[in-house]
């Protein structure tokens, strides 16, 4: 007797994680606990902690709490919608209201990359439209994948970003 086995493809993706209200730091780590426990999902790095001031759809807001980033690497044979849900509902767990786009929030996950692969629905762009543009994603994405690259942008090493981040002394999330 021939046993069919399902083939299940994993792939690597690269999720970026803020937080500017609250425990901050308890948050990521609540968080970052939270991914790694999600069924199907393996969690290979994580970044240290980095803080950066608060970011609004009309800029930079100083008079708003300073947030506190990381960045993990995965993998997973989830599709990108799912893995979506998941790390929505684990925002919601930790608080996450969403009543003003870009606004002040307790946890905030995006889906940054899906390794070399674009993907584009309703729901969701992967990469991540702006990813190449932040500090908060591209410096602590360096920590974890010095090689990394923006599909259709390039190599994160190489690029020049406007905003900048401070080093949070912190213990390793992992």
């Amino acid at each position: 007797m021939i046993r069919q086995q399902r083939m299940r493809v994993e792939l690597p993706f690269v999720l970026s994680l803020g937080s500017n209200l609250g425990d901050r730091e308890a948050t990521i780590r609540s968080a970052v606990a939270a991914i790694a426990a999600i069924p199907e999902v393996t969690m290979l790095r994580a970044s240290g902690l980095v803080e950066s001031a608060a970011l609004t759809l009309r800029g930079v807001d100083d008079t708003a709490p300073a947030y506190l980033n990381a960045t993990v690497a995965i993998r997973t044979a989830l599709a990108p919608e799912d893995l979506l849900t998941a790390l929505n509902a684990i925002e919601v767990e930790n608080g996450r209201m969403r009543d003003e786009r870009w606004g002040d929030r307790t946890l905030d996950i995006d889906i940054v990359a899906m390794g070399a692969l674009r993907h584009s629905s309703d729901r969701l762009e992967i990469p991540h439209p702006r990813a190449a543009d932040r500090a908060f994603v591209v410096i602590p994405w360096l920590e974890i994948e010095p090689t990394a690259a923006v599909p259709g942008v390039g190599r994160i090493d190489q690029l020049t970003l406007s905003d900048s981040v401070q080093p949070y002394p912190a213990e390793p999330l992992l």
